[in-house]
Protein backbone atom coordinates (compact mmCIF):
# COMPACT_ATOMS: atom_id res chain seq x y z
CA UNK A 1 0.00 0.00 0.00
CA UNK A 2 2.72 2.65 0.88
CA UNK A 3 4.40 1.86 -2.65
CA UNK A 4 1.16 2.41 -4.73
CA UNK A 5 0.88 5.51 -2.53
CA UNK A 6 4.03 6.64 -3.43
CA UNK A 7 3.44 5.64 -6.73
CA UNK A 8 0.44 7.38 -7.20
CA UNK A 9 2.23 11.17 -6.08
CA UNK A 10 4.94 9.98 -8.45
CA UNK A 11 2.80 10.10 -11.23
CA UNK A 12 1.29 13.19 -9.94
CA UNK A 13 -1.68 11.40 -9.36
CA UNK A 14 -3.88 13.78 -6.71
CA UNK A 15 -6.64 12.49 -4.57
CA UNK A 16 -9.37 14.74 -3.85
CA UNK A 17 -12.16 15.32 -1.57
CA UNK A 18 -15.32 14.36 -2.50
CA UNK A 19 -17.83 14.42 0.33
CA UNK A 20 -18.21 15.13 3.91
CA UNK A 21 -21.05 12.67 6.15
CA UNK A 22 -21.98 14.59 9.43
CA UNK A 23 -23.28 13.12 12.30
CA UNK A 24 -24.28 14.42 15.89
CA UNK A 25 -24.42 12.36 18.75
CA UNK A 26 -25.10 13.00 22.48
CA UNK A 27 -22.90 11.76 24.83
CA UNK A 28 -24.23 11.20 28.34
CA UNK A 29 -21.80 11.04 30.67
CA UNK A 30 -22.27 8.01 33.18
CA UNK A 31 -22.37 10.70 36.66
CA UNK A 32 -22.49 14.42 36.76
CA UNK A 33 -18.97 16.00 36.62
CA UNK A 34 -17.91 19.16 38.42
CA UNK A 35 -14.72 21.38 37.87
CA UNK A 36 -13.43 24.96 38.75
CA UNK A 37 -14.23 24.62 42.53
CA UNK A 38 -17.74 23.29 41.57
CA UNK A 39 -18.46 26.61 39.43
CA UNK A 40 -19.25 24.12 35.87
CA UNK A 41 -21.25 21.27 36.04
CA UNK A 42 -21.65 18.53 33.06
CA UNK A 43 -23.85 16.23 32.34
CA UNK A 44 -23.81 15.42 28.55
CA UNK A 45 -21.71 16.43 26.04
CA UNK A 46 -22.86 17.10 21.94
CA UNK A 47 -20.05 14.98 19.48
CA UNK A 48 -19.86 15.88 16.01
CA UNK A 49 -18.77 12.98 13.76
CA UNK A 50 -17.67 12.91 10.26
CA UNK A 51 -16.34 10.70 7.33
CA UNK A 52 -14.73 12.55 4.80
CA UNK A 53 -14.91 10.53 1.25
CA UNK A 54 -12.64 11.12 -1.34
CA UNK A 55 -12.17 10.04 -5.46
CA UNK A 56 -9.74 6.95 -4.56
CA UNK A 57 -12.77 5.28 -2.39
CA UNK A 58 -10.63 5.95 1.01
CA UNK A 59 -11.99 7.58 3.33
CA UNK A 60 -11.23 9.17 6.91
CA UNK A 61 -13.29 9.46 10.09
CA UNK A 62 -13.05 12.50 12.77
CA UNK A 63 -14.43 13.98 15.41
CA UNK A 64 -15.49 17.06 17.39
CA UNK A 65 -16.63 17.27 21.01
CA UNK A 66 -16.23 19.82 23.02
CA UNK A 67 -16.55 20.19 26.82
CA UNK A 68 -19.97 21.54 27.34
CA UNK A 69 -20.06 24.77 26.18
CA UNK A 70 -18.91 26.78 29.52
CA UNK A 71 -15.45 25.29 29.88
CA UNK A 72 -14.38 27.28 26.80
CA UNK A 73 -15.49 29.02 23.74
CA UNK A 74 -16.48 26.38 21.64
CA UNK A 75 -19.92 24.30 21.51
CA UNK A 76 -21.40 21.74 19.62
CA UNK A 77 -23.81 23.26 17.25
CA UNK A 78 -20.54 25.50 16.32
CA UNK A 79 -18.94 22.86 14.91
CA UNK A 80 -21.80 21.28 12.64
CA UNK A 81 -22.53 25.50 11.51
CA UNK A 82 -18.75 26.08 10.91
CA UNK A 83 -18.63 22.34 8.52
CA UNK A 84 -21.31 24.14 6.27
CA UNK A 85 -19.08 26.89 6.61
CA UNK A 86 -15.69 25.43 5.92
CA UNK A 87 -17.36 22.67 3.32
CA UNK A 88 -16.69 24.59 -0.35
CA UNK A 89 -13.14 25.39 0.45
CA UNK A 90 -12.51 21.59 2.06
CA UNK A 91 -14.12 19.54 -1.64
CA UNK A 92 -11.87 18.95 -4.21
CA UNK A 93 -8.40 19.42 -2.46
CA UNK A 94 -6.37 16.59 -1.41
CA UNK A 95 -6.38 15.50 2.24
CA UNK A 96 -2.95 14.27 2.06
CA UNK A 97 -1.93 17.82 1.72
CA UNK A 98 -2.97 18.42 5.52
CA UNK A 99 -0.71 21.96 5.25
CA UNK A 100 -2.10 23.52 2.26
CA UNK A 101 -5.63 22.74 3.33
CA UNK A 102 -5.40 23.90 6.81
CA UNK A 103 -4.29 26.86 5.43
CA UNK A 104 -7.42 27.15 3.22
CA UNK A 105 -9.58 26.59 6.55
CA UNK A 106 -8.17 29.48 8.04
CA UNK A 107 -8.95 31.63 5.03
CA UNK A 108 -12.79 30.07 4.84
CA UNK A 109 -13.12 30.62 8.52
CA UNK A 110 -10.54 32.90 10.39
CA UNK A 111 -10.50 31.48 14.05
CA UNK A 112 -12.66 28.59 15.50
CA UNK A 113 -9.92 25.41 15.54
CA UNK A 114 -12.68 23.48 17.24
CA UNK A 115 -14.68 23.37 14.02
CA UNK A 116 -11.94 22.10 11.95
CA UNK A 117 -10.31 19.79 13.70
CA UNK A 118 -12.52 17.08 12.47
CA UNK A 119 -11.78 17.37 9.36
CA UNK A 120 -8.03 17.40 9.89
CA UNK A 121 -8.39 14.56 12.03
CA UNK A 122 -10.35 12.68 8.98
CA UNK A 123 -7.66 13.48 6.67
CA UNK A 124 -5.06 12.31 8.74
CA UNK A 125 -6.74 9.12 8.99
CA UNK A 126 -7.12 8.80 5.00
CA UNK A 127 -3.08 9.75 5.10
CA UNK A 128 -2.22 6.88 7.41
CA UNK A 129 -4.80 4.56 4.70
CA UNK A 130 -3.31 6.01 1.96
CA UNK A 131 0.35 5.31 3.12
CA UNK A 132 -0.30 1.88 5.01
CA UNK A 133 0.86 3.45 8.20
CA UNK A 134 -0.95 3.84 11.19
CA UNK A 135 -0.42 7.32 12.83
CA UNK A 136 1.97 6.71 15.85
CA UNK A 137 3.98 6.17 12.76
CA UNK A 138 3.29 9.32 10.89
CA UNK A 139 3.81 11.37 14.00
CA UNK A 140 7.28 10.01 14.37
CA UNK A 141 7.17 7.04 16.53
CA UNK A 142 9.20 3.66 15.51
CA UNK A 143 6.70 1.26 18.14
CA UNK A 144 3.47 2.03 19.53
CA UNK A 145 4.35 2.86 22.58
CA UNK A 146 2.01 2.17 25.93
CA UNK A 147 0.69 5.88 27.43
CA UNK A 148 -0.06 6.47 30.67
CA UNK A 149 -3.86 6.99 31.43
CA UNK A 150 -4.87 9.62 33.49
CA UNK A 151 -7.66 9.47 36.04
CA UNK A 152 -9.88 12.86 36.54
CA UNK A 153 -11.21 13.25 39.95
CA UNK A 154 -14.09 15.65 40.67
CA UNK A 155 -14.37 18.45 43.03
CA UNK A 156 -15.88 17.15 46.58
CA UNK A 157 -14.22 17.08 50.03
CA UNK A 158 -10.81 15.48 50.53
CA UNK A 159 -12.63 12.37 51.66
CA UNK A 160 -15.05 12.37 48.51
CA UNK A 161 -11.99 12.78 46.73
CA UNK A 162 -9.49 10.16 48.31
CA UNK A 163 -12.43 7.85 47.69
CA UNK A 164 -12.68 8.95 43.77
CA UNK A 165 -9.12 8.10 43.71
CA UNK A 166 -8.63 4.60 45.44
CA UNK A 167 -11.90 3.77 42.64
CA UNK A 168 -9.61 5.00 39.82
CA UNK A 169 -6.77 3.29 41.34
CA UNK A 170 -8.12 -0.23 41.38
CA UNK A 171 -9.08 0.33 37.74
CA UNK A 172 -5.35 0.44 36.85
CA UNK A 173 -4.71 4.18 37.21
CA UNK A 174 -1.30 5.43 38.36
CA UNK A 175 -1.60 9.48 37.58
CA UNK A 176 -4.73 11.58 38.97
CA UNK A 177 -5.83 15.01 37.96
CA UNK A 178 -7.49 15.99 41.13
CA UNK A 179 -10.61 19.16 40.64
CA UNK A 180 -9.38 21.99 42.76
CA UNK A 181 -10.18 25.69 43.24
CA UNK A 182 -12.95 28.61 44.06
CA UNK A 183 -12.63 31.32 46.82
CA UNK A 184 -13.00 28.86 49.97
CA UNK A 185 -8.98 28.85 50.37
CA UNK A 186 -8.87 26.83 53.41
CA UNK A 187 -11.04 24.31 51.57
CA UNK A 188 -8.58 23.73 48.80
CA UNK A 189 -5.60 23.89 51.39
CA UNK A 190 -7.32 20.81 53.24
CA UNK A 191 -7.86 19.24 49.33
CA UNK A 192 -4.38 19.44 48.45
CA UNK A 193 -3.09 18.44 52.00
CA UNK A 194 -5.12 15.28 52.27
CA UNK A 195 -4.38 14.21 48.49
CA UNK A 196 -1.23 14.32 48.87
CA UNK A 197 -0.79 12.70 52.44
CA UNK A 198 -3.58 9.96 51.32
CA UNK A 199 -1.98 9.32 47.44
CA UNK A 200 -1.74 5.46 47.34
CA UNK A 201 2.44 4.68 47.02
CA UNK A 202 3.99 4.93 43.37
CA UNK A 203 1.13 6.85 42.30
CA UNK A 204 0.89 10.67 41.13
CA UNK A 205 -1.52 13.84 40.97
CA UNK A 206 -2.03 17.06 39.33
CA UNK A 207 -4.12 19.74 40.94
CA UNK A 208 -6.23 21.39 38.22
CA UNK A 209 -7.38 24.75 39.19
CA UNK A 210 -9.06 24.87 35.97
CA UNK A 211 -8.58 28.65 36.30
CA UNK A 212 -10.49 29.71 39.20
CA UNK A 213 -8.20 31.51 41.31
CA UNK A 214 -7.10 34.80 41.26
CA UNK A 215 -3.14 35.11 41.31
CA UNK A 216 -3.53 36.17 45.11
CA UNK A 217 -5.36 33.33 46.09
CA UNK A 218 -3.48 30.74 44.15
CA UNK A 219 -0.44 32.84 46.00
CA UNK A 220 -1.67 32.11 49.16
CA UNK A 221 -2.16 28.35 48.79
CA UNK A 222 0.30 26.97 46.89
CA UNK A 223 2.81 28.46 49.27
CA UNK A 224 0.70 27.27 52.01
CA UNK A 225 1.17 23.92 51.13
CA UNK A 226 3.35 21.33 51.58
CA UNK A 227 3.06 19.20 48.30
CA UNK A 228 5.03 20.31 45.07
CA UNK A 229 3.18 18.75 42.97
CA UNK A 230 1.93 19.95 39.39
CA UNK A 231 -0.56 22.16 39.66
CA UNK A 232 -2.80 23.13 36.17
CA UNK A 233 -3.74 26.44 35.09
CA UNK A 234 -4.38 28.36 38.26
CA UNK A 235 -5.50 31.76 36.77
CA UNK A 236 -7.39 32.53 34.13
CA UNK A 237 -5.09 34.37 32.03
CA UNK A 238 -1.54 33.18 30.74
CA UNK A 239 -0.14 36.21 32.07
CA UNK A 240 -1.73 35.63 35.68
CA UNK A 241 -0.53 32.54 35.62
CA UNK A 242 2.77 33.76 34.55
CA UNK A 243 2.97 35.95 37.58
CA UNK A 244 2.05 32.87 40.03
CA UNK A 245 4.88 30.81 38.29
CA UNK A 246 7.08 33.05 39.37
CA UNK A 247 6.17 33.08 43.33
CA UNK A 248 5.66 29.17 43.80
CA UNK A 249 7.88 26.14 44.07
CA UNK A 250 5.19 24.06 42.51
CA UNK A 251 5.29 23.37 38.39
CA UNK A 252 2.68 25.26 36.73
CA UNK A 253 0.75 22.89 34.14
CA UNK A 254 -1.14 25.67 31.39
CA UNK A 255 -4.23 24.26 29.90
CA UNK A 256 -7.35 26.55 28.92
CA UNK A 257 -5.04 29.43 27.73
CA UNK A 258 -3.43 27.94 24.99
CA UNK A 259 -5.46 28.12 21.99
CA UNK A 260 -2.35 28.69 19.41
CA UNK A 261 0.91 28.10 18.63
CA UNK A 262 1.46 31.75 19.12
CA UNK A 263 -0.03 31.14 23.00
CA UNK A 264 2.71 28.39 23.56
CA UNK A 265 5.59 30.92 22.18
CA UNK A 266 4.39 33.48 24.72
CA UNK A 267 4.31 31.07 27.69
CA UNK A 268 7.69 30.07 27.00
CA UNK A 269 8.94 33.62 26.62
CA UNK A 270 7.14 34.60 29.62
CA UNK A 271 8.33 31.52 31.61
CA UNK A 272 4.65 31.08 32.49
CA UNK A 273 5.20 26.37 32.71
CA UNK A 274 6.66 23.68 32.81
CA UNK A 275 4.33 21.76 30.89
CA UNK A 276 1.57 22.35 29.11
CA UNK A 277 -1.82 20.22 27.68
CA UNK A 278 -1.99 19.61 24.27
CA UNK A 279 -5.35 19.18 22.98
CA UNK A 280 -5.85 18.68 19.14
CA UNK A 281 -9.78 19.95 19.25
CA UNK A 282 -8.74 22.87 21.17
CA UNK A 283 -5.83 24.10 18.53
CA UNK A 284 -7.46 23.23 15.47
CA UNK A 285 -6.70 19.31 14.93
CA UNK A 286 -3.80 16.76 14.95
CA UNK A 287 -1.92 18.81 12.68
CA UNK A 288 -1.53 22.32 14.73
CA UNK A 289 -1.22 19.81 17.91
CA UNK A 290 1.53 18.18 16.20
CA UNK A 291 3.43 21.54 15.76
CA UNK A 292 3.22 22.47 19.62
CA UNK A 293 4.25 18.69 21.01
CA UNK A 294 7.68 19.38 18.46
CA UNK A 295 7.80 22.84 20.25
CA UNK A 296 7.57 21.18 23.47
CA UNK A 297 10.19 19.03 22.91
CA UNK A 298 12.42 21.10 21.30
CA UNK A 299 11.95 23.62 24.70
CA UNK A 300 12.00 20.94 27.19
CA UNK A 301 8.25 21.12 28.29
CA UNK A 302 6.94 17.79 29.61
CA UNK A 303 3.43 17.29 27.76
CA UNK A 304 -0.64 15.99 28.52
CA UNK A 305 -1.21 15.03 25.26
CA UNK A 306 -5.46 14.62 25.04
CA UNK A 307 -8.63 16.15 23.65
CA UNK A 308 -10.93 18.07 24.93
CA UNK A 309 -14.03 15.14 24.95
CA UNK A 310 -15.75 12.59 22.89
CA UNK A 311 -15.74 8.89 22.18
CA UNK A 312 -12.82 6.60 22.09
CA UNK A 313 -12.27 8.07 18.33
CA UNK A 314 -11.39 10.81 19.32
CA UNK A 315 -8.97 9.80 22.48
CA UNK A 316 -7.36 7.42 20.32
CA UNK A 317 -6.48 10.05 17.24
CA UNK A 318 -4.87 11.99 20.54
CA UNK A 319 -3.17 8.73 21.99
CA UNK A 320 -1.40 8.38 18.39
CA UNK A 321 0.47 11.64 18.61
CA UNK A 322 1.25 11.09 22.69
CA UNK A 323 2.90 7.24 22.34
CA UNK A 324 4.62 8.81 19.56
CA UNK A 325 6.26 11.68 21.65
CA UNK A 326 9.76 11.11 23.72
CA UNK A 327 8.93 9.66 27.17
CA UNK A 328 11.37 12.28 28.82
CA UNK A 329 8.11 15.21 27.53
CA UNK A 330 5.16 12.58 27.45
CA UNK A 331 3.19 12.89 30.76
CA UNK A 332 -0.32 11.03 30.83
CA UNK A 333 -3.03 11.40 28.86
CA UNK A 334 -6.92 11.39 30.00
CA UNK A 335 -9.78 9.26 28.19
CA UNK A 336 -12.78 11.09 28.33
CA UNK A 337 -14.58 8.23 27.32
CA UNK A 338 -14.52 6.35 30.31
CA UNK A 339 -16.72 8.94 31.65
CA UNK A 340 -19.65 8.38 28.92
CA UNK A 341 -22.37 5.70 29.89
CA UNK A 342 -22.75 5.26 26.16
CA UNK A 343 -19.73 3.68 24.06
CA UNK A 344 -19.94 4.36 19.82
CA UNK A 345 -17.09 2.33 18.66
CA UNK A 346 -17.29 -0.27 20.86
CA UNK A 347 -13.80 -2.67 21.00
CA UNK A 348 -12.12 0.25 18.81
CA UNK A 349 -9.40 2.30 19.81
CA UNK A 350 -6.82 2.64 22.50
CA UNK A 351 -8.29 1.64 25.83
CA UNK A 352 -7.14 1.68 29.39
CA UNK A 353 -5.72 -1.88 30.21
CA UNK A 354 -4.07 -1.64 33.57
CA UNK A 355 -3.18 1.94 33.34
CA UNK A 356 -2.08 2.72 29.98
CA UNK A 357 -3.08 2.78 26.29
CA UNK A 358 -1.49 1.82 23.59
CA UNK A 359 -2.68 3.13 19.74
CA UNK A 360 -3.61 0.76 17.33
CA UNK A 361 -1.50 -0.86 14.37
CA UNK A 362 -3.46 -0.25 12.16
CA UNK A 363 -3.31 2.09 8.94
CA UNK A 364 -5.08 5.83 10.16
CA UNK A 365 -6.63 6.23 13.16
CA UNK A 366 -7.51 2.32 13.35
CA UNK A 367 -11.04 3.11 13.92
CA UNK A 368 -14.53 2.80 11.37
CA UNK A 369 -17.70 3.47 13.18
CA UNK A 370 -20.79 1.69 12.77
CA UNK A 371 -22.80 4.29 11.03
CA UNK A 372 -26.07 2.91 12.44
CA UNK A 373 -24.83 3.44 16.17
CA UNK A 374 -24.25 7.29 15.19
CA UNK A 375 -27.83 7.66 14.16
CA UNK A 376 -29.44 10.28 11.26
CA UNK A 377 -27.20 11.73 9.06
CA UNK A 378 -27.53 15.57 9.62
CA UNK A 379 -25.86 16.90 6.58
CA UNK A 380 -23.72 16.21 3.45
CA UNK A 381 -21.69 18.12 1.40
CA UNK A 382 -20.60 17.83 -2.28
Amino acid sequence: MFWACLLRFMNESIMKITRITVWQLDLPLSEPYWLSGGRLKFEQLDSTFIRVDTDEGVSGWGEACPWGHTYLPAHGPGVRAGLQTLAPSVLGRDPCALEALNRAMDIALPGHPYVKSAIDMACWDILGKASGMPLWRLFGGDTPEAVPVNSSISTGTPEEMLALIRKASAKGYRVHSAKVGGSDTDADIARIEAISAGLPKGEKVTFDVNRAWTPGVAIQVLNSVTARDWVEQPCETLEQCAHVAGRVANPIMLDECMHTFGDHLEAWRHRACEGVKVKPNRLGGLTRAKQVRDFGVSIGWQMHIEDLGGSALADTAAIHLASATPEANRLASWLCHYHLSVDPVPGQGARNIDGVAVPPDAPGHGIIPDEAMLGQVVAVYG
